[in-house]
């Protein structure tokens, strides 16, 4: 009885914590809608996979010693009431699902059906064996492996790949979304955390997989403004270029 006592108090203690718990706040509006769709679906499991934990214990100790087992009896009210909660719970986590599945952010064809699919920039995005290029049509920069974006702005990205199958991914940003040769593919954010986050192709696309990676930098947009002035600015173009004649140089003589 002891030893159940104890793994009752554990369970209890360990779903207390994860209530009482502070989540990370989100660094963007997809992660956002994803993460309370994942604290709503936490507070019902959690309950749920208690409840079962102590039924099976309970069976486990109570029953340990039952040389001569007998069959259940039918319990109609009991089946109906499991049956119904069963049900509420389904539909609750179908809900749930519906409208973060019908999120602009993280699903733009919704936001494009309703004719609210407008966004603050734009960005085209090119995937290839083995690497991203970013282009702003506004601004007339191209980048490599490199997204740069202004925090708490509407961004569109309109990409398309120049091979196979890609897939850009972002798990701080919460941006996922295949890419089809041929096809015009779109996906949304909303940055509202600054800072240098991870990119990924998460769709196996040949023997340099492994290598295609990238980053997104959320500035603000006062620091967006310098770094867009800094690449279309002479002066920003001819130091870069004085930069890498002064690495290629200092490479050779090394």
């Amino acid at each position: 009885m002891s030893r159940l006592r104890s793994l009752v108090k554990l369970a209890l203690v360990a779903v207390a914590l994860c209530l009482v718990a502070t989540p990370v706040a989100a660094q963007s509006l997809n992660r956002a809608a994803i993460d309370e769709l994942n604290t709503q679906l936490l507070y019902v499991a959690l309950p749920l996979t208690l409840f079962v934990e102590l039924v099976l214990f309970y069976a486990i100790y109570r029953f340990r010693d039952n040389d001569d087992p007998k069959p259940t009896t039918d319990d109609p009210a009991l089946e109906i009431t499991w049956t119904v909660a069963t049900a509420v719970i389904l539909v609750f986590v179908g809900i749930s699902g519906y409208y973060v599945l019908t999120n602009p952010y993280l699903t733009p064809a919704v936001a494009a059906e309703s004719g609210d699919d407008a966004a603050d920039m734009e960005v085209e995005v090119v995937a290839y064996q083995w690497g991203w290029e970013f282009r702003y049509p506004e601004e007339n920069i191209t980048t490599q492996n490199r997204l740069v974006i202004p925090q708490d702005r509407d961004v569109r990205l309109v990409m398309e790949s120049e091979d196979v199958i890609h897939s850009i991914y972002v798990p701080d940003l919460g941006v996922k979304q295949d890419i089809f040769p041929t096809q015009e593919q779109v996906a949304r954010t909303r940055a509202t955390e600054t800072g240098e986050y991870d990119l990924y192709c998460a769709e196996l696309c040949g023997t340099g997989h492994s290598r295609m990676n990238g980053q997104v930098v959320v500035m603000s947009q006062s620091e967006y403004d310098a770094w867009v002035d800094a690449k279309t600015s002479p002066n920003g173009s001819a130091t870069a270029v004085s930069a890498t004649n002064n690495s290629t140089a200092t490479a050779s003589a090394s």
